[in-house]
Order: C-alpha cells, then sequence, then structure tokens
C-alpha cells in the first residue's frame, strides 16, 4: 500500500463496480473507474454520478472515470475487476500485462462461466500466471450496491489463497460501514455467490406466484443444501455456506426487493417471458446465465441439485413454473440431510 493516497483501480462502471468506487474513494483513495465505454465515463465525469447505475447517488471527488485501461491501472495499489461473469475473459486477456506482479486483485463478480463450467475464481487462475495466483482475492457476502454505495451497514469475507494478501485487501475495504472478513475457501466463497443467484430467482418465482412465506423459506433452505453439495463436490469448507458468502448472500438475494434475480423471478412467477423481462431489466441478472452453467455443472458431476434443474427448465425449456413447482414438490421422498 502506497504511504500517501492509495490509488484504486476499479474496473467495471456497472452498480456494483460504482458502489465499491465511492466505497473507496470515500476513504480518501485516489479512485479509478474504468468503463468500456467512453461516453458512459464521460458523463460520470461531468455528472458527479452514474447516469446509468445508481444515478442518485453522488460521487465524491476523489473518484474520477475513465474509457482508458492502462490508465486506469497505472501505479494502482488495488485493482478490483468487477465485470459480468462472461466478460471477464477478454477483460483479463487485456488487464494482466498492465498490473504489476506485486499489485492485489479482488474479483467481485460470481458465477459460473458458459461453456467451461469454471466458476470465476478459476478463470482468474487460468488467466494469470500461477506464481500470481497468491495476489488473487474474492469478495463476498450480502451487499446489494445500492445500500452500500448509500453507506448502509453490512459485513462481508475475502477469499484468497495468502493470509498476507487477504488481510491487506481487508484493510483497503473495511470501514465502520463495511467490516470485512477474510477466508482461505475460495471455492466455498466462489459457489455461494454464483448459486445464489440461481435460487434467488426460484424465490422470486414462488413470490411472484404469491405462494407466501412457508414457499419461500423452504426453497431459501433446500436452496442452501444444494449448493453446499456442489460446494462439498469442489472442496470447500462446509462451514463458510453457514457464513456470510453462503447463508448470509443467499437470505439477501432471495428476499430483498434490490434483487435483480429475485425480480426476473417475480416475473416469470406472473407469467412474463424472460426475453421481455431482461430488455425491461437493462443490467446483468448473473443468475440467469448461472442457471445453465449450474445445471450443467450439476450434471457433469453428478450433484443432485433439483431447484437449480427446475429454474433451469423454466428459462431455457420454457416450462411454466407452475409444473416446475410441483415437479419438485413430487419428487421421490428422501431423508433431510441427503
Amino acid at each position: 500500500m502506497s504511504e500517501e493516497k492509495p490509488i484504486v483501480a476499479v474496473i467495471g462502471a456497472g452498480s456494483w463496480g460504482t458502489a465499491l468506487a465511492k466505497l473507496m474513494a470515500d476513504q480518501g483513495y485516489e479512485t479509478r473507474l474504468w468503463s468500456r465505454r467512453a461516453d458512459q465515463a464521460a458523463m460520470i465525469e461531468e455528472r458527479r454520478t452514474n447516469p446509468d447505475y445508481l444515478r442518485d447517488v453522488p460521487l465524491p471527488p476523489p473518484l474520477h472515470a475513465t474509457s482508458d485501461l492502462a490508465a486506469a491501472v497505472r501505479d494502482a495499489d488495488l485493482v478490483i475487476v468487477v465485470v459480468p461473469t462472461e466478460a471477464n475473459r477478454a477483460l483479463l486477456a487485456d488487464l494482466v500485462p498492465l498490473v504489476p506482479a506485486h499489485v492485489p486483485i479482488v474479483s467481485a463478480t460470481k458465477g459460473i462461466e458458459q461453456g467451461s463450467l469454471k466458476l470465476v475464481s478459476e478463470v482468474f487462475e487460468e488467466l494469470f500466471p500461477k506464481e500470481r495466483h497468491r495476489m488473487l482475492t474474492y469478495l463476498g457476502g450480502p451487499s446489494f450496491a445500492h445500500e452500500v454505495a448509500r453507506g448502509v451497514p453490512t459485513a462481508v469475507s475475502i477469499a484468497g489463497h495468502d493470509e498476507a494478501i487477504r488481510q491487506q485487501v481487508q484493510r483497503y475495504f473495511n470501514t465502520d460501514r463495511f467490516r470485512v472478513y477474510t477466508t482461505e475457501d475460495v471455492t466455498g466463497v466462489e459457489v455461494g455467490g454464483a448459486l445464489k443467484n440461481v435460487i434467488a430467482i426460484a424465490a422470486g418465482i414462488a413470490d411472484g406466484m404469491k405462494l407466501g412465506h412457508n414457499t419461500r423459506a423452504a426453497l431459501i433452505t433446500r436452496g442452501l443444501a444444494e449448493l453446499s453439495r456442489l460446494a462439498l463436490t469442489l472442496g470447500a469448507n462446509p462451514l463458510t455456506l453457514a457464513g456470510l458468502s453462503g447463508m448470509g448472500d443467499l437470505v439477501l438475494t432471495c428476499t430483498g426487493d434490490l434483487s435483480r434475480n429475485r425480480r426476473v423471478g417475480m416475473e416469470l412467477g406472473q407469467g412474463r417471458k424472460l426475453p421481455e423481462i431482461l430488455k425491461d431489466l437493462g443490467m446483468v441478472a448473473e443468475g440467469v446465465q448461472t442457471a445453465k452453467s449450474a445445471h450443467e455443472l450439476a450434471l457433469k458431476l453428478d450433484v443432485d441439485m433439483p431447484i437449480t434443474h427446475a429454474v433451469y427448465s423454466v428459462l431455457y425449456q420454457d416450462k411454466p413454473a407452475q409444473v416446475a413447482l410441483v415437479e419438485l414438490m413430487t419428487r421421490p421422498l428422501k431423508e433431510e440431510r441427503s
């Protein structure tokens, strides 16, 4: 970390990237927010707010926007990557040569890449040389962008393989409104963050069908069971799924009105079609693509994930939500912990 005025680069000017950039700038760090669109970067500079996302949140003076990737990361002490899962690979191909080997990297996106079926962390480790893997960390936990931008208190976790780097990143992020814990369980944080979006679509479908609190609670609980099964198969610590990046993030995303994935589910539950829902949403709902990847990964690894498969069938096979629900409820009976 620099002795004076640390420099933080935030790569991705969506709602979450903007919120994290504001979090950093509010601490007095020189913060550079990178947008792939020159017009968006110019508007952020001119209006001191992001006109496309979080337009009602003023941005502090230490924050500046740019569409020049090299300029954004030049001399940075910390780089935070916040782009959609499917954009990571192409971005990292450009980013890796620009960031010095001693600079910590934070990934703040959770998902499973289509085709490769890799977690975001696995994509990062594929693109960064092995000797730089210790510099890679991953942010997870209950954190709606709009609430973080407004300073609403929450707690999150930073995962990484190197304790010293985890703690260094922890100090950058931690404030009296944004409490940060550390963990070595990268896989647990990644799976919890990716799969909660899929379960949130299921919870939203139930809410859209006005099925009540019992149904939502059952979906959240059984959703936790199946994302835990996948995480354990991939080598995660089961305690991680009971923490901020598991249960914490899952409850938030399945119940909060700010959840894009829950909103998609609610619209599906009310009978609308996915293309028109996504058009009206105007933002990425990671759970839509993750549902396909998670469905395929569960089949590949032979992991029982019935809620994920049901969401996939609604999203990609045009199965009516009511039919998917009946199929979920009438599966063969079993022990709860199996």
